[in-house]
């Protein structure tokens, strides 16, 4: 069978789609990956065969900013408050990013000739560009649904606007009528969604770029807790209060800074703290004992199915709705805007990996995620999704 896969170009849009993609190819069906250039190279290293298509995100953001003129934001996306930033954002992921993946897609669709498309749930450029050519399309989830969430609205207003320019209807959920390949365990999905929509569970299974773990992660001799803030979010000044919070217990911290903050942004750390540019996290999880970051979906299911208790400093996107759901489901705790101070985080980190309540809840969690069918399970029942 012939499929195309295609997401946005970021790490947590991207990375949640390869593992069934690979699973895919290995299952002798020919697998194509189309995405932004620069995340190219990323598919390339798990053997994937990839095509150009769609703006990377910064570039979407830039024109967005651009477009909005001398009285659009300004300041770097986590210093702009919510209310303004939303309608850069929905303009983005609802209008910019979709339209470019549409006018890429439907060429590369000729050439390719794919029999299902599988789009990542927030490129709708993907689904618009499947059903405009008639092409039978299936969503992959990335993380929780979030049916509240005023931004996660506000983009699904612009997407069905678009959609209404493509002669294209839009329901409530961005599964375009079609199945719904979902990553997010069942018990802490948004229950609306699942009652209304054809779900495909699929277990979330971690994918980075292969590389080695930090020294002393296999050979620990205290407590390993991680910190990051992932890819897109790097804030020196969450960073600086959690470090100083958590190299105060009897721990070792790793921190991931990742690409957006400069090398030198967090000067000097304690001794029992280690920072990484990059670390490859799929494989790091099983050695952690404590979670502290930012409430990003590929770190929040990888938290859940590697069983460990999470501390969440929501920074923007659906961090704060993961952030609301770790809570309920009683597995983590959650510092919010000005709460992250370095007592705030010493104190929820502590309580976090003494409470065994929060473990036993975080094990009951991870047993529902290797329940879930594997990436091999769900790459076989693709041609019953046509």
């Amino acid at each position: 069978m012939r499929l195309l896969f295609t997401s946005l170009g970021s790490f947590g849009h991207t990375f949640p789609l390869v593992p069934l993609a690979v699973a895919a190819r290995d299952a002798g069906h020919d697998v194509v990956f189309a995405t932004s250039e620069d995340f190219l190279p990323q598919l390339r290293k798990a053997g994937l065969e990839t095509a150009v298509a769609g703006l990377a995100i910064k570039d979407a953001f830039g024109q967005a900013f651009a477009e909005a003129g001398p009285s659009g934001p300004r300041r770097p996306p986590g210093d702009i408050p919510r209310e303004e930033l939303f309608p850069v954002v929905a303009k983005v992921f609802g209008e910019l990013m979709p339209k470019r993946f549409v006018a890429d897609l439907l060429p590369l669709f000729e050439h390719v000739r794919p029999e299902l498309v599988v789009s990542e749930a927030g490129n709708s450029g993907g689904a618009f560009a499947a059903l405009k050519a008639g092409l039978p399309v299936v969503a992959h989830g990335f993380g929780r649904v979030s049916s509240d969430d005023p931004m996660a609205v506000m983009i699904r207003a612009a997407i069905r606007e678009h959609g209404a320019t493509l002669g294209i209807e839009v329901g409530e959920d961005l599964a375009f009528g079609g199945p719904f390949i979902d990553i997010c365990p069942e018990s802490v999905q948004e229950p609306g969604f699942v009652a209304r929509t054809r779900r495909v569970p699929l277990r979330p299974v971690g994918w980075s770029e292969p590389g080695e773990l930090p020294p002393g992660v296999l050979d620990k001799r205290r407590p390993l807790v991680y910190l990051t803030l992932g890819t897109a979010m790097g804030h020196a000044g969450v960073l600086t209060e959690a470090i100083a919070g958590l190299s105060g217990l009897d721990v070792d911290v790793l921190v991931a800074t990742g690409p957006s903050l400069p090398d030198d942004a967090l000067g000097e750390v304690p001794e029992n703290v280690r920072l990484e540019a990059w670390v490859p996290q799929a494989a790091l999880l099983p050695h952690v004992d404590l979670v502290v970051h930012h409430g990003g979906s590929g770190t929040t299911l990888g938290a859940f199915g590697a069983a460990l208790p999470q501390l969440l400093m929501p920074q923007g996107a659906d961090q704060f709705s993961n952030a609301d759901t770790v809570l309920a489901a009683g597995v983590g705790d959650r510092l919010l805007g000005t709460e992250v101070t370095a007592e705030a985080v010493a104190a929820k980190a502590r309580h976090l990996l003494t409470d065994s309540s929060v473990r036993d809840a975080a094990r009951v969690l991870a047993e529902e995620v290797a329940a879930m069918p594997s990436p091999a399970d769900v790459a076989a029942q693709l041609p019953t999704l046509v």
